[in-house]
């Protein structure tokens, strides 16, 4: 791309900056998404202009909103979502990347009219189902070998496919599906768009890209610069599942502890957590997938003003939650992956300014959070929080 800034200074940028159109904008906010990532950055101007793109990324750096994104703006302008035949494919290697394309193309175009209609296809199930739901599509999210079944069956034509999107092609390539992707090339027209990402450019991929793309755009996905974990003290206190949420209030009376952002893992801890905080004389609200747009904004800003000491949060929020000078974040439950568990504790230890990261650890978290530890390479000090007083908190 011609943008000169930096990955930095992209993800700064608001997805209505990219030129996405209100119901599109209204569904990112709905999911949550607070900034674009670079990858996204890059690619949805690109693709809004009818360009080939050459995308190099991995799972979970943003890149399948970095395709639905734009292909459902342009159904968007142009008004038209006939069904008369997929204009859109995407071929992808497994079912479960199937299903979860095709739910994102469906979340992010609730708001659209006329309606896109999306449909995911793979093996491994009936046949029949698939046959009756592809009639009237204009999206199809399919796995190659289930596509060419369809195709034999005659249950649907590509002649009116505009936009092809290989995800993870390597993996494609690497299951075997080589074959397939040529007897599919060879039944898509011609003149088309298409979009190709990969988590590596090996041989196989050149290929691809220089016999099916037409002068690509060559995007890449740029890691997000790492927290820095010398500036974070982190704790964890060991506890019973019963006693966490008496010894997060003890922790934050005793501890005279402002602007603390908790992440749990859903918006029911969430809640009954909002309700026992502000019972005790906590000031708390939670920010998450429930709740409206307008709603989260107001609970940030009041928590970065300093008006709020707690703001309960979910996985969903925590890569866009951005300040500079958070002193606390406590780990309620524990995410699944390490990596979240850095994403998380990295919105603290900011702007070279010292942060602190506390973790509550039940019996049934001490392997996992283990394995966090090694993964991240720092041990972590634990403190036994059974002889703690909590009564009356």
């Amino acid at each position: 791309m011609d943008d000169p800034s930096s990955g930095a200074e992209k993800n700064k940028q608001s997805f209505k900056a990219l030129g996405l159109s209100e119901p599109l904008l209204k569904a990112v906010a709905e999911q949550e998404y607070a900034r674009p990532y670079p990858i996204q950055w890059d690619a949805i101007p690109s693709i809004l202009r009818g360009k080939d793109i050459l995308g190099i990324a991995k799972t979970g750096s943003g890149k399948t909103a970095a395709f639905v994104l734009p292909i459902l703006e342009l159904f968007h302008r142009t008004k038209e979502a006939t069904g008369a035949s997929p204009s859109v494919l995407v071929l992808v290697p497994t079912r479960e990347l199937a299903a979860q394309v095709a739910g994102v193309f469906q979340e992010l175009s609730i708001h659209l009219f006329p309606k896109v209609k999306t449909v995911a296809v793979f093996g491994g199930v009936a046949i029949n189902p698939q046959m009756i739901a592809v009639h009237g599509a204009d999206i199809i999210v399919a796995t190659p070998g289930r596509l060419l079944d369809l195709l034999s069956q005659r249950a649907l034509r590509l002649s009116g496919v505009e936009i092809l999107v290989l995800d993870e092609a390597d993996k494609m390539l690497e299951l075997g599906f080589d074959e397939e992707m040529s007897q599919l090339f060879d039944r898509l027209p011609k003149k088309r768009q298409t979009i190709l990402f990969s988590a590596t450019l090996g041989d196989s991929i050149q290929d691809i890209n220089e016999k099916w793309l037409r002068l690509p755009v060559r995007v890449e996905a740029i890691e997000e610069e790492a927290p820095n974990l010398e500036l974070i003290s982190q704790l964890a206190y060991k506890t019973s599942l019963e006693r966490k949420g008496p010894l997060l209030r003890y922790l934050i009376k005793t501890g005279n502890m402002t602007q603390v952002l908790v992440f749990v893992s859903s918006t029911r801890t969430a809640d009954n957590l909002v309700v026992k905080l502000n019972k005790n004389g906590i000031q708390a609200a939670a920010i998450h997938g429930q709740k409206g747009q307008s709603i989260r904004t107001e609970v940030l800003r009041d928590f970065k003003a300093g008006k709020l000491t707690v703001m309960i949060a979910t996985d969903l929020l925590s890569r866009g939650i951005d300040i500079p000078l958070l002193p606390y974040v406590v780990n309620f439950e524990l995410p699944r992956s390490p990596k979240d568990y850095v994403h998380r504790i990295g919105r603290t230890g900011r702007a070279e300014a010292a942060g602190k990261a506390i973790s509550l650890i039940t019996p049934d978290d001490d392997h996992h959070f283990y394995i966090i530890q090694k993964k991240m390479g720092k041990r972590v000090e634990q403190i036994d929080a059974a002889d703690f007083d909590l009564q009356g908190y």
